[in-house]
């Protein structure tokens, strides 16, 4: 799961589970042997002779005697005997206990980097929308469906693209003034201003974010306004930290590569290419220099450095920003020298500045053309792409491409959410799923809610507003209604001309629109409770935005390993239920904790509360630190992954608490047929059985060095061992690795 980017660095509009005891291994197998052709037979049964869903309460669930043998249950005991390894001590290492049998029988298929219980829902989900978008266009289908369908026939005639080739983007290069390293002796640098390409990217459909990024974003002060952010840009490469590894490093030099072999395909010289990439590259390393790690942007107000367009000027003159702004913006609004902007990080564009000053022209122009490049070259012809392909082998070890649909789907799915969501919605989502949620929502805050009431070490004032925070967080569930309404998808889409022609020019539509769309609307109040902001509904993933205070969980995670109606609670609330305790804790990390009940930054803390605070958070900090990945011989990055680490043990207890309360009301469910485990035992092994998954080393590499979640059997071993219940119900002996005497606690 997710928490939104305002996060980190609030601009621009994530979980988890455990283990076993001791008994005979030898008993359980020959158990699982001796039973394995009934339950399937049941199995086979239960599908042919039930036909509805049985309700969340149900006494076929609930009466205690014997094991459930419904069709969920059934299906839900199968899957977790084939992820299991009974061999391996529970109270040794529960992620190898609940997923030992997922990890010695996947195999990542060569178009793979990963294989989760999240690719997978994620696969099976592509199925369906596969069905919806190639169905054949009726002329009385609501506009957004056509246009849906229009980008997906863009992005699967391969026969068109190929007979393109190049030339799309040739002429592109050429608009923005040619790539010097294409143009040799002819470029003229005279013609060159790094501003004037920006404007050009503007109008083309490209990135203004190449040399810094810019944005209107909620005001994190004033969250019910908008401001324009001025902030470091995104890098060619994953993270700063590759970049900071020098020219010599490997992957440093495999992005190097992928530059020269990029240039010589569009018709540039090998030599050329090598000495004048070279020198952009070492521009761009420089950037990288520039920007402040993830580390430090973890504090929300050191990023707030508010002042005006005339004092910003004044600081770093060697950019003309009002003209720069008033470009951007155009032609939606004019603004002064005593408009408000926020720079997150003033340091890096004062350097910046002086750079641009002391850099020849040639190798400013050969960076941003070839971002520009870059960002076009998945949408090109197949000799382009393999390029890229040879890339991402040495990144993430991606051997080969997906299937043309599947990559066109993610096209679609990104690009245009809110009418994808729908045509999910109308036609899977069982609305059944949205109720239960709702229900399960209510049980888990509850719980959160109790916890902050009993917390020995928050003072009193601070409690009363951390209360007023959790109970005022919204929370968005499956879609908003409107996402079913023709008429507001006309209204969101209004304007955005998708063909079933050129893929490259309809995505550079999209971009225009997108950014049309987000510059329109500076001076238009926020409204937090837009549909438009919870519209993604075929996502398997849920957030949690600090600016609204609100959670969010879409249909297309309300399903599968995460939620299924005719099984026991104790699943669904160890599997969604974990991931709503994740969200709602997300509040409450980190950054989650610098915004208010209204979404605004604010210290709202005690100083001696948030001492005691930051004091447990450097437990988890320590703990995660000291986690390693011998796969890859790297230590995690306890700081960067802080939130989520804090957001997952939380979430875990909550909804552990939650579905304890549940149980008191409705009493004890069965247990499964063949797996000799207690409800709450099976509650653990169904939150660790979401977080099965199986990483390429690049991937898990990549993960550590630059992502905010932990690895999967970090997200298990971590929580449960910092639970004394999990201790309790699995009867770990003291000092053990699932019961340590030393846990880290802090919600």
């Amino acid at each position: 799961m997710s928490a939104s980017r305002h996060v980190l660095i609030c601009k621009k509009s994530v979980l988890l589970f455990l283990l076993l005891t001791a008994a005979c291994h030898c008993g359980r197998l020959l158990l699982h042997y001796l039973t394995a052709r009934f339950l399937f037979f049941l199995f086979f049964l239960s599908h042919s002779a039930e036909s509805s869903m049985l309700p969340v309460v149900s006494a076929a669930l609930t009466q205690p005697d014997g094991p459930c043998l419904n069709k969920g249950c059934v299906t839900a005991a199968a899957i977790l005997i084939k992820s299991m390894d009974e061999s391996v001590d529970p109270c040794e290492d529960f992620f190898e206990f609940a997923c030992g049998g997922f990890l010695n029988s996947t195999i990542i298929p060569d178009d793979k980097t990963t294989i989760s219980r999240f690719s997978e829902i994620s696969d099976e989900l592509q199925q369906k929308l596969r069905i919806l978008v190639e169905a054949e266009v009726d002329p009385n289908e609501p506009g957004f469906s056509q246009m849906v369908k229009n980008l997906y026939k863009s992005c699967m005639n391969t026969t068109k693209i190929k007979e393109q080739g190049l030339e799309p983007l040739k002429n592109i290069l050429r608009q923005m003034g040619g790539w010097p390293v294409l143009e040799g002796n002819a470029w003229d640098p005279s013609g060159f201003e790094w501003t004037h390409n920006v404007y050009i990217n503007r109008q083309l459909g490209y990135s203004l974010d190449y040399i810094f990024d810019f944005s209107v974003s909620s005001n994190i002060k004033n969250s019910s306004n908008r401001i324009i952010d001025i902030d470091q840009p995104p890098l060619g490469m994953p993270s700063r930290k590759y970049m900071l590894k020098g020219f010599n490093n490997s992957d440093v030099q495999a992005y190097y590569n992928y530059q020269i072999s990029m240039a010589v395909l569009l018709g540039a010289d090998r030599a050329r290419a090598e000495r004048e990439l070279k020198e952009s590259l070492e521009f761009e390393i420089e950037i990288a220099n520039y920007s402040l790690p993830k580390e430090e942007r973890r504090n929300a107000s050191k990023l707030y450095n508010k002042m005006t367009i005339g004092e910003l000027q004044a600081k770093v003159p060697e950019i003309p920003w009002l003209e720069y702004i008033n470009n951007v913006l155009a032609p939606f609004h004019r603004v002064t020298t005593e408009e408000p902007v926020v720079v997150n990080v003033p340091d890096y564009v004062k350097k910046l500045g002086q750079l641009l000053n002391r850099t020849p022209k040639r190798v400013i122009a050969n960076y941003m053309l070839w971002r520009a490049a870059a960002a076009s070259v998945a949408y090109l012809s197949e000799d382009a792409r393999n390029i890229q392909l040879e890339y991402s082998k040495k990144l993430v070890g991606k051997e080969t491409r997906e299937p043309r649909w599947k990559e066109c789907m993610g096209t679609i799915s990104r690009s245009l959410s809110h009418g994808v969501g729908s045509m999910y919605a109308r036609k899977f989502f069982k609305k059944d799923a949205k109720l239960a949620a709702d229900s399960m929502v209510t049980f888990i805050r509850n719980e959160f809610e109790k916890i902050l009431q009993t917390l020995d070490w928050m003072d009193p004032l601070t409690r009363k507003r951390a209360l007023a925070k959790a109970k005022a967080i919204t929370p968005h569930i499956a879609y908003p209604p409107e996402l079913l309404m023709n008429n507001k998808l006309a209204e969101l889409y209004d304007g955005l001309v998708i063909t079933d022609g050129e893929l490259l020019e309809n995505m550079r539509n999209l971009t225009i629109f997108g950014t049309d769309y987000s510059f329109k609307r500076l001076r238009e109040k926020v409204d937090k409770k837009d549909w438009r902001n919870h519209g993604a509904a075929a996502v398997v993933n849920a957030f949690y935005s600090p600016l609204e205070n609100s959670i969010q969980f879409p249909a297309g995670i309300l399903q599968g390993i995460f939620f299924e109606p005719n099984r026991p609670n104790y699943m669904n609330y160890a599997a969604i239920g974990y991931v709503m305790g994740h969200e709602i804790t997300h509040g409450f990390d980190d950054t989650g904790r610098q915004f208010d009940a209204n979404g605004d930054l604010r210290d709202w803390w005690e100083k001696p509360t948030q001492d005691r605070f930051l004091k447990k958070t450097e437990c988890i900090i320590h703990q995660y630190g000291n986690y390693s990945a011998p796969e890859v011989n790297l230590n995690l990055n306890g700081i960067n992954t802080q939130g989520e680490n804090i957001a997952d043990n939380g979430g875990i207890k909550e909804a552990y608490f939650a579905y304890e309360e549940w149980m008191r009301l409705y009493g004890e469910e069965k247990r499964l047929p063949s797996l000799p485990y207690s409800p709450k035992q099976l509650f653990w092994i169904s939150a660790a059985n979401v977080w099965c998954s199986k990483y390429r080393p690049e991937t898990l590499k990549l993960r550590i060095l630059t992502g905010a979640h932990s690895p999967a059997r970090f997200r298990v071993n971590g929580p449960f061992s910092n639970i004394k219940e999990f201790a309790k119900d699995w009867k770990c002996p003291a000092n053990s690795p699932m019961n340590p005497s030393k846990r880290c606690s802090v919600w």
